[in-house]
């Protein structure tokens, strides 16, 4: 027959159980200690009794004679619970003895030979009835004759069996009163258990905004629901973080569709138009077959752009090596002014918070990243400048260092970043792309570096772009452990900043 799996006892239980099981052992033994302390002291006592009584000699002399014993009259010679037994000079047990008997005898051998004691040295008989013991102390007296002295252990059999039958009932009473008492107590004790064992279940039913109000770090429950609220702190972030990384991908997922749908749309349009008009003049036929091209292009910059973005977001780093922003941005100014000639594109030395410390020579600026992808940040800025001010706005590229503080790199009122602000204090290498633009609203400014957000072109050429070349100055930024930032008002321009730790030093403790 196959056995059930035991239930296994609750924490509760096993408490109680231990507590009764240690504190019924502890007294058990302790009673069990003075039992055999007071059983020990009692026979002590007898012992110094049957040690201090001699025989007396005209017993011997009586039966050396007569072989008879002759009884004094007086009571005062031999106390009532003594008795003495005799062996004669052959060794042979008299049947003549001392005292009074009150029941059984001792149980003594016929022969002396066979009495196995040592003069003087107490031992314990059983009783000829078998209702008792007696302790027993021989002695010798003269021709070769023996005496056995034997006093009963009524008293001390009594006084040790009465202990044990209180101790046994001692022992049931404390073993109740412990379950009782002990499981009220230990119930007392478990309640903050039972609370955060309470609070876990309805969280895991869904109220996970809730939290155990228990946390006396003094305590193992407290330290418990302080170990279990930062768990459900961070489980709350973590899903938060998720909801909003899902709420994010299903939009960019939307805003991607519909971008690279519009170019598609076209695209089909004009090819469709294509096939459906042979006879299409030519005139006609080159504007439909370049307008094809342009969106060709746009999409294929779309996504490229997109696959940039996915690929900055799953790459662990960037490559590291050091590289030179001032090199970097000089070439950075020569493609752009090839792709948008009449722009005023200047290039100095980044100005300082201080007046009258400006900087007069540019100098080079170095930090550690990947020299390619930090091409790609100052040629976004720029294009970004070149495609929203108007042709006859002056654009300005600065490069220098800083500490981190009001000059840049940390938040303040009017200032916009996609990323958190570097510590203050902290010198970094800065490329700021300023224009005297028209400028955003502040409503703009706030969702400026969004994925597909475009604000109206402000040169006239109608090329809004794709909408991503922020966000991926931002994507890049933070994965060299730095910081895009715009500063602007209407009507006073723009002045986009890229911030970074200048050496591998700074980018650690950043």
């Amino acid at each position: 027959m196959r056995r059930l799996p035991r239930r296994p006892r609750s924490l509760r239980t096993r408490l109680v159980l231990i507590a009764a099981v240690l504190a019924t052992s502890a007294v058990v033994l302790c009673q069990a200690a003075g039992l055999g302390v007071l059983r020990s002291w009692l026979t002590d006592q007898v012992d110094e009794r049957l040690t201090e009584f001699r025989p007396p000699t005209r017993a011997y002399q009586d039966l050396a004679q007569d072989r008879s014993l002759r009884l004094p009259m007086n009571d005062d010679i031999l106390p009532s619970d003594y008795r003495v037994f005799f062996y004669d000079s052959d060794g042979r047990l008299m049947n003549d003895s001392l005292g009074t008997s009150h029941g059984g005898d001792p149980q003594l051998p016929a022969a002396s030979s066979a009495l196995g004691l040592k003069d003087g040295t107490p031992a314990t008989v059983p009783a000829d009835d078998d209702t008792g013991s007696w302790r027993v102390v021989s002695d010798s007296g003269p021709d070769h004759m023996r005496a056995v002295v034997a006093l009963p252990l009524d008293t001390v059999d009594g006084a040790t069996t009465k202990l044990l039958w209180f101790s046994l009932l001692l022992g049931v009473i404390v073993a109740l009163g412990v379950v009782l008492l002990g499981n009220a107590a230990v119930r007392l004790g478990l309640r903050p258990l039972s609370r955060v064992e309470q609070t876990a279940e309805r969280i895991t039913g869904g109220a996970l905004d809730l939290r155990v109000p228990d946390t006396d770090s003094a305590t193992e429950v407290g330290r418990l629901g302080h170990a279990l609220n930062t768990m459900l702190d961070r489980l709350r972030t973590a899903l938060h973080r998720t909801e909003a990384s899902e709420q994010k991908l299903r939009r960019f997922m939307a805003d991607a569709g519909h971008e690279l749908r519009t170019p598609l749309t076209a695209i089909q349009g004009f090819a469709e138009l294509l096939h459906a008009d042979p006879q299409m003049t030519e005139q006609r036929r080159t504007e439909a077959h370049a307008l094809i091209v342009t969106n060709a292009d746009r999409m294929s910059r779309l996504v490229d752009d997109l696959f940039l973005l996915a690929k900055l977001d799953h790459t662990p780093g960037p490559h590291r090596e050091p590289v030179d922003l001032l090199s970097l941005v000089a070439d950075t100014i020569t493609s752009t002014a090839v792709r948008h000639p009449g722009r005023t594109i200047t290039l100095e030395p980044l100005r300082s918070a201080v007046p009258g410390t400006e900087a007069e020579e540019l100098d080079v600026v170095e930090t550690i990243g990947d020299g390619d992808q930090l091409a790609q940040v100052a040629a976004n800025l720029l294009t970004n400048a070149c495609a929203h001010t108007p042709v006859t706005a002056r654009i300005q590229v600065r490069v220098g260092t800083l500490h981190t503080g009001r000059r840049g790199g940390t938040d303040r009122p009017g200032r916009t970043s996609p990323t958190p602000a570097l510590p203050a204090g902290t010198r970094a290498a800065v490329i700021e792309v300023a224009d005297t633009g028209p400028g955003l609203t502040p409503d703009d400014a706030r969702h400026v570096f969004d994925r597909f957000y475009r604000a109206a072109p402000a040169n006239g050429d109608g090329d809004a772009g794709t909408g991503l070349g922020l966000a991926i100055a931002a994507a890049i930024a933070e994965a060299h452990q730095g910081r895009v930032e715009l500063d602007t008002r209407p009507e006073h321009g723009c002045t986009f900043r890229l911030l970074l730790p200048c050496t591998e030093g700074d980018l650690r403790r950043g």
